[in-house]
């Protein structure tokens, strides 16, 4: 286990064959002021309540939808409480935040800071990717009045920059595939550094298991899991048949984790009429994931407490991948090159000493083979001591 305080640096690591997020940076956002924490492929948040490990775990998930392209203000509904509690508004009474990260991969580590505007009105008015020491990307608000930001990216040909125009809702460097052209080896070398910064933020799951909505009965679906996990039903129905050595895996999990013995993991449909799912024949009603007891009995999760159901969740998460989840991943690149980064707040609540430990180490070797990091929040965590490959950045209210 590392331990790290805020501020402090990783040890260096072999640089990653796939991107990934590699330190977050708030700069100023909620509660955090000039914060850079470093993030391993199994990150753990901790400190008490107020300390800030929701809002950065929020900054990180906004990061990665901006990435996807979505817009400003459906990652940020409430951008006023994105902003530093004593933050004083300028001369024209606008305030706002800055958050970044950098993501590490074959292109070497790249840089990407942005600084939205919050009040009177929201809009990101700068943002800059870098690597190397050079500027790949650099926007700035340069007319308020005008809905769009001024851009210049790195061309390195007749004309060492570029400048257009970009809009101030959106982040600008998911959209620089679709404005540099790619015929200067400095073009080049913008749309690599992009595409890797894409690639490293956009196949994130957030996910927090909601124990009350995870013990109905569910319509059968498209069996990807939402974030809550209300699903797990419907996402047990059908990975139970598709892939057997995960369920095996998935139902040995269960079994150190839950009480009594646990010889599978169902879902059992439940009495409704003849119909199609997804296009496939099949039954139209719901369904309810139980646990076989081995000995005829088979209990519903709804008999289960929530420390059991929120640590059968996670594992199925863990244990899983986006052909699954509820994920938005960069579909232009190949899954292989991919990795799946699990946001998980109260990575620990409900679950006593045995679950937590399990689900840590279960947790440790799946991020191990590269193919999926996770960032958790906890109130504590020292018990996660004795298990390697866990980064704990402690956080001081």
């Amino acid at each position: 286990m590392t331990a790290l305080s805020p501020g402090s640096r990783a040890q260096p690591e072999a640089r990653p064959d796939r991107p990934s997020v590699v330190e977050l940076r708030l700069t100023a956002f909620a509660a955090h002021r000039r914060a850079g924490f470093p993030l391993g492929p199994l990150s753990l948040f901790a400190g008490p309540s107020g300390s800030g490990k929701s809002s950065a775990l929020r900054a990180y998930e906004a990061l990665a939808r901006l990435g996807g392209g979505a817009e400003l203000d459906e990652v940020f509904p409430d951008p006023v409480a994105c902003v530093p509690e004593r933050a004083r508004p300028d001369a024209q009474r606008r305030r706002g935040f800055r958050i970044g990260c950098t993501a590490d991969g074959p292109e070497g580590p790249v840089r990407l800071d942005v600084a939205v505007q919050a009040e009177p009105e929201l809009r990101i008015v700068g943002e800059r990717l870098t690597a190397g020491g050079l500027t790949l990307l650099e926007t700035a608000l340069r007319d308020p009045g005008r809905r769009s930001v001024q851009a210049a990216w790195h061309t390195a040909g007749s004309s060492p920059v570029t400048r257009a125009p970009l809009p101030d809702d959106r982040l600008g460097t998911p959209l620089l595939p679709l404005r540099v052209a790619g015929k200067t080896d400095g073009q080049r070398q913008v749309l690599a550094a992009a595409e890797q910064m894409v690639v490293a933020l956009r196949s994130v799951f957030a996910c927090d298991p909601m124990p009350r909505s995870m013990r109905r009965a569910v319509p059968l679906g498209a069996g990807r899991l939402l974030r809550g996990c209300g699903n797990l039903a419907e996402v047990l129905w059908r990975t139970r048949s598709e892939c057997g050595r995960r369920h095996g895996l998935l139902v040995d999990a269960v079994r150190a984790g839950c009480a009594g013995p646990v010889r599978d993991l169902l879902a059992e449909r439940q009495p409704g009429g003849i119909g199609r799912i997804g296009g496939v024949g099949g039954i139209d009603g719901t369904v309810q994931a139980l646990l076989d007891r081995g000995d005829g009995l088979r209990t519903p999760l709804g008999r289960l407490g929530d420390g059991e159901l929120r640590y059968l969740a996670l594992s199925l998460v863990l244990l899983t991948g986006p052909g699954v989840l509820e994920v938005d991943t960069a579909g232009e690149v190949p899954a292989a090159l991919q990795t799946l980064t699990v946001l998980a707040d109260g990575f620990d609540r409900d679950l006593d000493v045995r679950q937590r430990e399990g689900l840590v180490r279960l947790a440790a070797r799946m991020c191990e083979r590269g193919h999926i990091r996770l960032v958790g929040a906890v109130s504590d965590a020292s018990w996660a001591a004795g298990v390697g490959g866990v980064t704990v950045v402690d956080l001081e209210p």
